[in-house]
């Protein structure tokens, strides 16, 4: 092992004590929100015991982070981010933002869909929901009304409302989704001003 894997692994003990601290949360709760033992959350944050994946995973989810930055890894890695595309149902999302809590941001892309006599099932969640068309026309339904949105153009909605999109032709369509908390509306501040 290198000095810098030893060291990273050495300030992860002190560090998950700091952030379990800072985050008012008491061994008993981790233990309970984990699934891991108070003896052994113990240990890890006196340096008793090595942390490794089966523990590390619960923990970064627990305090909503990623991995790399719960154990403080070295930031002179590739800061490129790879998205993984999701493909179900014949539909491909990719996730754009890792932010639980927050605004979640996918592009998806619907492909050529023949069958357009489909029925929508709309449903509701919790949530605010914006969707931005890049390419195509989708179908959108949202509650009793039906609308096609093409290239360029956005909807906004309360996803209280029972909603469902789709193709609205034989084509595919690709959009931006993004999902914002309940009540969180989209905003824009940024203005023009002459050079």
């Amino acid at each position: 092992m290198s000095e810098e894997y030893d060291d990273v692994l050495a300030a992860v003990g002190p560090r998950l004590r700091e952030l379990r601290r800072r985050s008012g949360t008491t061994l008993t709760a981790l233990s309970q929100s984990t699934g891991i033992p108070i003896s052994t959350l113990s240990r890890l944050e006196t340096g008793q015991r090595k942390p490794g994946l089966e523990l590390l995973l619960p923990l970064a989810r627990a305090y909503r982070m990623p991995l790399d930055e719960l154990v403080n890894a070295p930031s002179d890695a590739d800061p490129r981010v790879y998205p993984r595309a999701v493909t179900r149902g014949g539909m491909t999302v990719i996730p754009l933002t890792r932010k639980p809590g927050g605004l979640q941001v996918w592009k998806q892309i619907l492909p050529a869909d023949p069958d357009l006599g489909r029925v929508p099932d709309p449903r509701s969640h919790e949530g605010y929901h914006w969707l931005y068309v890049l390419n195509g026309r989708l179908r959108l339904v949202l509650g009793d009304r039906e609308l096609v949105l093409s290239s360029g153009e956005v909807a906004e909605f309360d996803t209280h409302l029972p909603h469902w999109f789709g193709n609205a032709d034989a084509r595919p369509v690709e959009l931006l989704s993004i999902l914002g908390p309940q009540g969180e509306r989209f905003h824009i501040k940024a203005r023009y001003r002459p050079g």
